[in-house]
């Protein structure tokens, strides 16, 4: 069963490994479609932006964007733009994004998608290094 959710994803290549992505859950507007874009300029790809297809597939979790939208990244103040994406990526890290602080060490949290509990990474996507903490998390998976 395919479930559409407000969200947007990006992956990146981990080699051994594959394509791994993070879909990023939050308000519209807290900086799902920024962090992304700060992702793909340090080498990721974007899967989908805004609205994600999640399914389950031998045990794990994918993502995919819906035809409307794949391929096409929103970039505030800017317009809708083309940009490099991948058709599917498996989902292996959910974000929780909001305009709130963080806590410093906190204990580990699953969010539960489609039966699969992905880790939780809580982030304020405003932070210069939002982009790399989301690197650091996927590579430590």
């Amino acid at each position: 069963m395919i479930q559409p959710v407000h969200a947007t994803v990006a992956a990146r290549w981990t080699p051994g490994q594959g394509w791994r992505a993070a879909a990023m859950w939050g308000a519209s507007g807290v900086g799902k479609s920024d962090l992304a874009l700060r992702l793909i300029g340090s080498g990721w790809r974007l899967v989908a932006d805004d609205y994600a297809h999640l399914f389950l597939s031998g045990g794990r979790l994918f993502a995919r964007a819906p035809l409307t939208i794949a391929g096409r990244i929103e970039v505030r103040g800017v317009g809708i733009l083309p940009a490099e994406a991948l058709d599917l990526a498996p989902v292996v890290l959910a974000v929780e994004l909001a305009h709130s602080p963080v806590e410093r060490l906190p204990e580990p949290e699953f969010r539960t998608v489609c039966g699969v509990d992905l880790p939780l990474l809580r982030l304020d996507p405003r932070e210069a290094s939002a982009s790399e903490k989301v690197a650091a998390v996927i590579a430590r998976l």
